[in-house]
């Protein structure tokens, strides 16, 4: 069993040869179709198995293609690792789709929201301390009188 500092370091290692082989060196023109980044890379105790979280910028369609083509290319990315990095055994890949990025901008836009909305109530309770203020000026000059 390898040490977790080396399976970092062969993640890390992994994820930047993916990146650049999506980059540069394959030729299915389903994984050129849209936008394609490598977002992490997990590693098992063993250096046996690598998942590797690709997110996807597209259509569903789009999406549902370029998995089918990294699907497709699995033998030739785990033949070119095994050339790239020198290991005893180079990992079996899967490829998933990693939709955290997607999830972020939705709790975004939901907390944008939630700003845009939350002023409007400060300034509608604003104007009601106003109006109390009002009422407590207009009692002291009675009291005046």
């Amino acid at each position: 069993m390898a040490t977790s500092r080396r399976v970092s370091r062969v993640a890390e290692l992994i994820k930047r040869e993916v990146s650049q082989m999506l980059l540069q060196d394959i030729k299915d023109d389903r994984v050129g179709a849209g936008m394609v980044s490598v977002t992490d890379v997990d590693v098992s105790g063993d250096l046996q198995h690598a998942k590797i979280y690709v997110s996807i910028y597209g259509t569903d369609e789009a999406r549902q293609q370029i998995m089918a083509g990294l699907k497709s290319a699995t033998g030739y990315i785990r033949s070119e690792l095994g050339h790239r990095i020198r290991l005893r055994r180079t990992p079996e890949v899967i490829f998933q789709e990693d939709r955290s990025i997607e999830r972020g901008t939705k709790v975004l836009s939901l907390l944008n929201q939630l700003n845009i909305s939350s002023p409007l109530d400060e300034q509608v309770s604003n104007e009601d301390d106003i109006d109390d203020q009002d009422d407590v000026d207009i009692s002291a000059e009675e009291e005046a009188k």
